[in-house]
């Protein structure tokens, strides 16, 4: 793995990028409190809950979520 400096920003568009929850939201076109209606549920993309208690999701699980979210 190549040395990166401390100043570079992390990659981003990857799959593996960690989108923020406002990102999500905004991505989805829907309100935070819909979001966490659907965690509750049991409905929400997977998400990483980091230490100080913020929400991330992968890149790959939110394109993994959509998919299943497709009428056929």
């Amino acid at each position: 793995m190549p040395h990166r400096p401390a100043t570079d920003p992390l990659p981003r568009g990857g799959p593996d990028e960690k989108l923020t929850l406002a990102e999500v939201c905004a991505e989805l076109r829907v309100e935070r409190s819909t979001f966490y209606d659907w965690r509750a549920k049991g409905r929400a993309p997977r998400c990483l809950k980091l230490p100080n208690g913020e929400i991330r999701v992968r890149r790959r699980d939110l394109e993994a979520w959509l998919e299943t979210c497709l009428t056929r």
